[in-house]
C-alpha cells in the first residue's frame, strides 16, 4: 500500500505528457482546498467566539444582593449618541474600600477620572468624537481591558463621580459584585435563517471547485493507470495510486488554508463587520470540528478522483469508457428540491407568529435544501433541453452534440453559479427591504428643523432651560411628558401625553391653527383614526421603573385628530395638550423634553445643544432627531452590508468561473485528437471557438433561469416571515447574471491558445 501511495505522489508532481498539466492540477487542487479550509476554520470558530463573548457578558453581570463585608459600588448608565452609534458611559463611585471593581478595570476611577475602551479612544481622536469627549469631561487614566468588553468595537467608558451625586440621580443601583454563570450560546431562528443560505452560497461553489480541480486531467491520468495495469498492477492498487495523486494537493491545500487562517486572523480585529469588531484571539476552531475539516476536505478531493473512475474500466490495453450514459438517478435530486420547496411553502400557511422561532428554523432548512436541490437538478434540466435541440450552425451543432454526449460535468460546474445567483437574490432583496422599512417612516418635518431632543427629569428642567438659553443661535421648545389612561382601571389603551405651547406642539405634528386650550390626538396611520380619550382620565408617570399615579382629568370634547403621516414618528399615538387644556390640573414634577433647532447644519446644532447641557452629564439624555440623518445612517448601514455581501458573492462567482475555466481546459486537452481531425478536415478555428462558447453558455443560461426561480422561491416566504415588503432589485440580478455571462466569455477566451495548439496536425499522432 505504501509503495502504491508513493507511486501516486510521484505521478502527481511529474506525470502527464502535456508539459505542466500535472503541476497545474496540483496547484489548482491545493488552491481550492486552501480556500475551503480558510472559510471553514473561521466558521468552526463561531461556537468558541460566542462562548467567549457570552462568558465576558456573564462576568460583567451586576450582583445587587447585599453581601456582608462588601461596600456597595454605586453606578448609573449614561447612553450618549455618537451619530452612527451609541457610547455607553458607566458612572461609578466606591462607597468604601471593599467596593467591587468592574471587570476590565484595575481600580475604580475617582471623581473626574475616565477609563475608555480601545475603540472609544480611537473614536475620541476623530473630529466626530471630539464633541462627545468634551461632553464627558474628566481625565483619561487608562483603558478597559478585554474582560470588560463584549466585542473589540464596543464604545464604552467608565466615569468616576462622587457617591452622593450618583445616589441623587434619577436611577442608580448598588452593586455588590460581578459575575454569574454563562447562559450558553444558542443560534436564534432569524440568525439561522440568514446563516443557512449564506453557508450554502459560500461553500457549495468552493466544494465544486475542489472536485473539478481534483479531476482535472482525468483522461490522461486514466491512460497512465492503464499502463500501470499492463505492468501487472491490480485494480485495487490502481485506485490507491489515483487516490494518492489527489491526496498530495489536498494535504498541501489543508496546510496552506490553515496558514492563511493563522496569518489573516490578526487582521480580523481591525475589520468592521456589520458594525461589530471581534477579538482575533477568540477565533479558535473547536477541536472536533477541526478534526472533521482535516478529514472531510481532503477526503472530498480524494473521493472525487476515485468517484470519477466509477464508469471507467482501466484495462492493460487501454481505457474503456461506457459509451451510453447511464440514466441519472433522479429520485434523490427531486427529493431534496421537493423537501426544500415543501418546507418553504408550508410557512405560507402559518397565520400566527406565536411559533416564530420554529418557522424561522423551517425556513432556514428549507432555503438550504432548495438551493442544493436546484443545483442538483441543473444537470437533468440541461440534459433534457439539449436532447430536444436540432439543427443550427456548425458551431452550435458541435456544442449541442457534445452536451448530448456528456453534459453532467459542465452542469455540475455551473451549479455553483446557480447557487451564488439564487442566494444573492435572497440576501440582497432582504437587505433592500430592511433599508426601505428603515426609511419609510413619516416624511413630515416641522417648519423649523429640529436637530436635538433632550430629556431630563423635572428636577433638572429649569437648569437645562437656563443652560440652553445661554447658548446663542438655539431655538428651544419645551414640552412636559406624561402618560394617560382611563380612570378606575376600566381598560383601554394608554396614551403618551406632551404638554406645551402651540409653538412647541408644532414640532410634533402639523397642528394648523392653534390657541391655548386646544388638544390634539395623533392618528394611527395615513388618514387613520386612533381611539379618542373620553370621560374621566388619570395621569401617571414612572420613577425608577415604578408607576406613580397622578391627578385625574376630564377629556375635552374638542380633541382634534391628526393623521400619523402629518406627525413626527416619535409622536405617534400621542395626545398633545396646550396648558389651558389641562383645566387647572397641576401635574407633579414630570419629565421635561426640549426640542432644539437652529440655523446651519443639524449636526452642528446637535453638538452645540449637547455641549450646552454638558454640566448635567447623565441627567440629560440628548438624542439626534434629524430624520434626514437617521435615514442616511440606515441607508449607509444597508449599503455597507450589501457591498460586503455583493463582494463575497462576486468572489464566490469568480471561484465558480475558475471551475468553468478548468473544465474548458480539460475538455480541450481530452478532445485534442478530434479537434485536430476537424481542423485537418477544414473546420475553421473560429467555428471551434464558438462551439466551445456555446458549450459553456447553454448550461449557464439554463442555470440563470433556475437560479432566478429558486431565488424568488426562497425570498418571498422569508420576507413574509420577517414582515417586509417584496421589492426585487433588477439591477442587482442583472449584475450577477452579467457576471455569469462574463465568466463564460472569459473562460472561452482563456482557452483559445490551448485550442489553437490542439488544432495542429501533429495532434493526430498516436503511439
Amino acid at each position: 500500500m505504501i509503495r502504491d501511495l508513493l507511486l501516486g505522489l510521484r505521478l502527481a508532481v511529474g506525470g502527464g505528457r502535456i508539459s505542466g498539466q500535472a503541476l497545474l492540477r496540483l496547484v489548482m487542487t491545493t488552491f481550492g482546498v486552501a480556500l475551503v479550509v480558510a472559510v471553514l476554520l473561521p466558521a468552526a470558530s463561531v461556537n468558541n467566539l460566542a462562548a467567549a463573548q457570552d462568558a465576558r457578558e456573564a462576568g460583567q453581570r451586576e450582583l445587587t444582593e447585599p453581601r456582608p463585608g462588601v461596600d456597595p459600588l454605586y453606578q448609573t448608565s449614561w447612553l450618549i449618541e455618537t451619530g452612527e452609534d451609541y457610547l455607553m458611559a458607566t458612572v461609578v463611585a466606591a462607597s468604601g474600600p471593599t467596593s467591587p471593581v468592574p471587570p476590565g478595570l484595575d481600580r475604580i476611577p475617582g471623581p473626574g477620572e475616565v477609563v475608555v475602551s480601545p475603540a472609544a479612544a480611537e473614536f475620541f481622536a476623530t473630529p466626530e468624537g471630539a464633541p462627545v469627549r468634551a461632553r464627558i469631561g474628566g481625565t483619561t487614566v487608562g483603558e478597559i481591558a478585554k474582560p470588560g468588553l463584549d466585542t473589540a468595537g464596543d464604545l464604552e467608558v467608565f466615569l468616576g463621580a462622587p457617591p452622593e451625586k450618583i445616589r441623587g440621580s434619577g436611577y442608580h443601583e448598588a452593586v455588590y459584585g460581578f459575575g454569574v454563570e454563562p447562559d450558553g450560546f444558542a443560534l436564534g431562528a432569524v440568525t439561522a435563517l440568514l446563516v443557512a443560505p449564506i453557508a450554502v452560497v459560500l461553500l457549495l461553489p468552493l466544494l465544486i471547485f475542489v472536485t473539478t480541480a481534483s479531476r482535472m486531467g482525468a483522461a490522461e491520468r486514466e491512460r497512465r493507470l492503464a499502463a500501470l495495469r499492463l505492468l501487472g498492477v491490480s485494480g485495487k492498487q490502481v485506485r490507491r495510486v489515483a487516490a494518492a495523486e489527489s491526496l498530495l494537493g489536498a494535504v498541501a491545500g489543508l496546510v496552506l488554508g490553515s496558514g492563511l487562517f493563522l496569518a489573516l486572523r490578526p487582521l480580523i480585529g481591525k475589520l468592521d463587520l456589520f458594525g461589530m469588531r471581534f477579538f482575533p484571539e477568540d477565533f479558535v476552531p473547536s477541536l472536533p470540528l477541526t478534526v472533521l475539516i482535516a478529514v472531510l476536505v481532503p477526503g472530498l478531493a480524494v473521493g472525487a478522483a476515485i468517484f470519477g473512475l466509477r464508469r471507467t474500466i482501466v484495462e492493460p490495453l487501454g481505457v474503456v469508457r461506457q459509451s451510453k450514459p447511464l440514466r441519472r438517478r433522479m429520485w434523490w435530486r427531486w427529493t431534496v428540491a421537493a423537501a426544500g420547496a415543501a418546507l418553504m411553502g408550508a410557512t405560507l400557511f402559518a397565520k400566527e407568529r406565536s411559533n416564530g422561532d420554529l418557522i424561522g428554523l423551517v425556513l432556514a432548512v428549507g432555503s438550504g435544501l432548495l438551493l442544493i436541490g436546484v443545483a442538483a437538478l441543473l444537470p437533468w434540466a440541461v440534459e433534457k433541453l439539449v436532447a430536444r435541440l436540432r439543427g443550427g450552425s456548425p458551431s452550435w451543432q458541435f456544442a449541442v452534440r457534445r452536451l448530448q454526449l456528456e453534459s453532467g460535468t459542465a452542469s455540475r460546474v455551473v451549479s455553483g453559479l446557480v447557487v451564488v445567483l439564487a442566494g444573492t437574490i435572497l440576501i440582497q432583496t432582504l437587505l433592500g427591504a430592511i433599508g426601505s422599512r428603515e426609511q419609510n417612516g413619516s416624511d413630515w418635518q416641522p417648519g423649523q428643523a429640529i436637530a436635538a431632543e433632550i430629556r431630563t427629569d423635572g428636577a433638572y428642567a429649569d437648569e437645562a432651560a437656563r443652560l440652553l438659553a445661554g447658548t446663542p443661535n438655539l431655538q428651544v421648545h419645551r414640552l412636559t411628558s406624561s402618560n394617560l389612561r382611563q380612570a378606575g382601571g376600566t381598560g383601554g389603551r394608554d396614551w403618551q401625553v406632551k404638554i406645551g405651547d402651540c409653538a412647541a406642539l408644532a414640532t410634533q405634528a402639523a397642528i394648523g391653527n392653534c390657541t391655548d386650550g386646544d388638544a390634539f390626538l395623533i392618528g394611527s396611520g395615513t388618514g387613520g383614526q386612533a381611539q379618542v380619550p373620553t370621560g374621566q382620565l388619570q395621569f401617571f408617570s414612572y420613577n425608577r421603573g415604578d408607576e406613580i399615579p397622578g391627578p385625574q382629568w376630564t377629556a375635552p370634547g374638542n380633541i382634534r385628530q391628526i393623521p400619523a403621516d402629518q406627525a413626527a414618528q416619535r409622536a405617534t399615538y400621542s395626545v398633545l395638550l396646550t396648558p389651558a387644556a389641562l383645566g387647572g390640573v397641576t401635574l407633579r414634577d414630570e419629565q421635561a423634553v426640549f426640542y432644539v433647532g437652529g440655523p446651519g447644519d443639524s449636526v452642528a446644532v446637535y453638538n452645540a445643544a449637547a455641549l450646552a447641557v454638558g454640566p448635567l452629564a447623565w441627567e440629560a439624555d440628548v438624542r439626534q432627531t434629524s430624520m434626514a440623518s437617521s435615514n442616511a445612517r440606515a441607508e449607509d448601514t444597508v449599503k455597507t452590508m450589501r457591498a460586503i455581501l455583493l463582494t463575497a458573492s462576486l468572489f464566490v462567482l469568480a471561484v465558480a468561473a475558475l471551475s468553468l475555466l478548468l473544465l474548458s481546459i480539460e475538455q480541450v486537452v481530452e478532445r485534442r485528437r478530434p479537434i485536430a481531425a476537424l481542423s485537418a478536415a477544414g473546420v475553421p478555428l473560429s467555428v471551434l471557438a464558438r462551439g466551445s462558447l456555446w458549450q459553456n453558455a447553454i448550461p449557464v443560461a439554463v442555470g440563470i433561469v433556475l437560479a432566478i426561480g429558486a431565488g424568488l422561491g426562497i425570498t418571498l416566504p422569508t420576507l413574509r416571515y420577517v414582515g417586509l415588503d417584496f421589492s426585487l432589485d433588477i439591477g442587482l440580478v442583472g449584475i450577477v447574471s452579467g457576471a455569469a455571462v462574463l465568466a463564460v466569455l472569459v473562460a472561452t477566451a482563456l482557452t483559445m491558445p490551448l485550442l489553437r495548439q490542439a488544432t495542429r496536425l501533429d495532434g493526430l499522432r498516436a503511439e
